[in-house]
């Protein structure tokens, strides 16, 4: 399912100055994989990596806000240059609330993507509420855009050009 891009999407997401991200199932396909020894390893698309890049150079501030607590989100986050990285953050929106008034953005200036019930308290109050094409059902009529990729398949990327596009 994918909702209509119209001009009232673009005219909000031109106006963002706050992405934050999920992790698991928006940047990788949310699945796991596991070494002998017992330690998790995630798949993340390089597409995604640019997408962050070019919103970045246009002065977007980019979070990471997910409930896992692998530090190999952080080297991803460090690697991408993200202006910060929130592992075990069980309560997204306080944090994305004390990141707004740190920052002195307002909820109606921040997109966030999520892909399943623990984003849902977020999505209801950023201005740019956004999912991914394999979210759950919630989520999805929860947001104002879904992506036509699935989480892990530069889904991220997708939304990344439409934040250029919408500034041009």
């Amino acid at each position: 399912m994918n909702k209509d891009i119209n001009q009232e999407f673009i005219k909000t997401l031109g106006k963002i100055e706050i992405l934050s991200l999920d992790t698991d199932g928006v940047l990788t396909d949310g699945g796991l994989y596991y070494t002998e020894e017992g330690r998790e390893l995630r798949k993340f698309n390089v597409k995604d990596g640019m997408g962050i890049k070019m919103i970045r150079d246009l002065g977007i501030k980019v979070f990471i806000l997910t409930a896992s607590e692998t530090t190999s989100i952080i080297a991803r986050g460090k690697k991408l240059g993200v202006d910060g990285v929130f592992i075990g953050c069980h309560d997204k929106l306080s944090q994305l609330k004390q990141l707004s008034e740190q920052l002195d953005i307002s909820f109606d200036r921040i997109g966030h993507v999520g892909d399943d019930i623990n984003d849902l308290p977020v999505l209801d109050v950023v201005g740019c509420p956004m999912t991914v094409a394999d979210a759950v059902s919630d989520v999805i009529a929860s947001a104002d855009f879904v992506t036509k990729r699935k989480g892990g398949d530069a889904a991220v990327r997708e939304i990344c050009d439409l934040i250029v596009a919408s500034r041009s």
